[in-house]
């Protein structure tokens, strides 16, 4: 009986905080693992797939991994970085620009859960800077990518603006006053994004979304879930 008991809470909790995951949309708006599964059944080219295993030059430095980022707190228990078919293979393309200019990708940030955004925007409350949970972001649909660029030379990040998620007015795509050499960094990662068919957001130079994001429905699957899909 007692175990009975124990288990009945588990489950009540758990609907609790899954209930705490959707105070904010309504659940049939979000994908889950179920929904997942039999879409990319349906649809294989649209999965979400790592991207490392399709760029293996690429370099990450997945933040909510760690404690060094703007909560404080470990949001990922994986450094990975997952992104949908279509939009690695637009990634491909500009790391193949980039390495006839000396350069290469720093990956932040690909997709995102959608409880992950929730958490982000109740730490921040700011949608100026986090995704608004009643809209989700192009994160939890696999369609954004936060990075910078790199020295292949030396590894050393290029000077851009702000560091990864500031909270700055610099972060602005648009903020001119600021040092030439940053101002022509930024450049050139926007218009390599450009190019191969994402779209630079105006509050943060590092966030980028794909054309056709649309197509997409937001999704609240852990990292380990998607690794068994592939």
């Amino acid at each position: 009986m007692k175990r009975y008991i124990v288990f009945s809470l588990f489950i009540i909790a758990s609907g609790i905080a899954n209930a705490q995951h959707y105070k904010y949309i309504d659940s049939s708006k979000v994908m889950g693992e179920k929904k997942y599964a039999q879409q990319i059944k349906a649809h294989p080219e649209t999965r979400l797939v790592e991207i490392k295993k399709y760029i293996p030059g690429i370099v990450l430095d997945i933040r909510y991994a760690t404690t060094n980022n703007f909560t404080h707190h470990q949001m990922y228990r994986e450094a990975k970085a997952f992104a949908r078919l279509p939009v690695v293979m637009a990634l491909r393309d500009v790391e193949a620009e980039m390495k006839t200019k000396g350069l290469g990708i720093k990956i932040y940030d690909a997709y995102r859960p959608y409880a992950i955004t929730v958490k982000f925007y109740e730490v921040a409350l700011d949608t100026n800077f986090v995704a608004d949970p009643r809209k989700g972001s192009k994160h939890n649909r696999g369609c954004a990518i936060d990075m910078s660029l790199i020295d292949l030379k030396t590894g050393k990040e290029l000077d851009m603006p702000t560091g990864f998620d500031s909270f700055s007015k610099k972060a602005a795509s648009n903020y001119m006053a600021l040092p030439q050499q940053e101002i022509a960094n930024r450049e050139i990662l926007r218009n390599a994004m450009q190019t191969h068919g994402f779209v630079e957001i105006p509050s943060e130079w590092w966030h980028f979304d794909f054309n056709g994001w649309q197509k997409y429905p937001l999704l609240d699957i852990p990292f380990s879930e998607i690794a068994d899909k592939q």
